[in-house]
């Protein structure tokens, strides 16, 4: 039996992998999406839909929801296949045939293959406390599903990146009194929002790091030591939200003979991978001078879906122009 080839498969259900899709429909591409998660929107939609999102072109603030909902709405309007729930286990050229790609659900085929999986399977790094375990859920947790749950709550935040310093300042008019810790005086949030940081009612308190967590049934408080000093202190806290970071876990993708960079797959200009046919953007790849933005993802998309469009057809153009121009044409017509 022939199999059913796309002309695009976008593995990776993410912003950058929502902007591909539909800036694929936007050349008249056949289009697939698959991604292991149950639901579009990757890392945004599993841990931070409520999370103010402050670096998109166009918004001053934008919730991840809001922001994953106007993607999918960008990218419906070209009615891609949208594939959930199936793991990619592994992609193989055959050449002029296309590329066959098998997950756990099956097997599909395509021209081209942009992958844009971001920092692969991530979970939430844990907080190595021992015993720290029987805490989450009740009241430790690593992610923030809805804001209102901490409605007049002590909370203590633990982290000094973009996540905790946004939740602090977040919650900081939803609970009754919000405390950072910092286990150094650096954070590594942007300059402006560390600024309003320390300008808002949330307590910091750097060189501290999280002892222990106290409670029953549930949290009633944690002990924090200063590690320059060794001087613990009680906090009084209902809930305790650890933003540590993400361990990545590529699965079988590094047996796919892509060219690695450390933990990132190496790229050209064009978005090639060292694979014909294969291509790549978002938070996975790397290049000389990659800053790792979600506005930067989407031109990475644009470029990817461009360059894709002249694998298939030489003849095509490798820029369509603007978008603008375009429905200006479709108006006139």
């Amino acid at each position: 039996m022939t199999p059913d080839i796309y002309d695009v498969t976008i593995i990776g259900g993410g912003p950058t992998g929502l902007f591909a899709a539909y800036y694929s429909g936007a050349r008249r591409l056949r289009t697939k999406v698959l991604d292991s998660l149950n639901q579009l929107g990757g890392q945004i939609s599993a841990f931070y839909p409520e999370k103010y999102i402050y670096d998109v072109a166009g918004f001053p603030k934008i919730l991840g929801k809001d922001l994953v909902a106007g993607l999918k709405e960008q990218a419906e309007q070209y009615h891609p296949c949208i594939c959930l729930g199936e793991k990619v286990l592994e992609i193989r050229s055959l050449g002029a045939e296309g590329i066959r790609i098998v997950t756990d659900r099956g097997e599909h085929w395509s021209k081209i293959v942009i992958m844009t999986v971001g920092f692969g399977m991530f979970t939430p790094k844990k907080v190595a406390i021992p015993g720290a375990e029987r805490f989450e859920g009740k009241g430790l947790s690593y992610f923030v599903r809805t804001p209102e749950t901490y409605h007049q709550e002590r909370v203590l935040i633990v982290g000094g990146g973009n996540s905790a310093v946004d939740w602090a300042l977040n919650l900081s008019t939803i609970g009754r009194s919000v405390t950072l810790i910092h286990r150094r005086a650096e954070f590594r949030a942007f300059e402006d929002s560390v600024q309003k940081l320390f300008s808002s009612s949330v307590k910091i308190k750097v060189f501290y790091e999280l002892k222990e967590i106290l409670g029953e049934d549930r949290v009633t408080g944690a002990i924090v030591v200063n590690n320059k000093t060794g001087q613990e202190e009680r906090l009084d806290v209902e809930s305790i939200l650890c933003f540590l970071g993400f361990e990545a876990d590529w699965g079988p993708l590094k047996r796919w003979n892509l060219e690695l960079d450390g933990r990132s797959v190496k790229v050209n200009s064009k978005m090639e991978t060292n694979i014909p046919g294969i291509y790549a953007a978002g938070d996975l790849v790397s290049y000389p001078g990659k800053v790792r933005l979600i506005s930067t993802a989407f031109g990475e998309a644009a470029t990817a879906v461009n360059n894709a469009v002249a694998h298939i057809n030489p003849q095509s153009a490798l820029f369509p122009g603007h978008s603008s121009e375009k429905k200006k044409e479709q108006e006139i017509r």
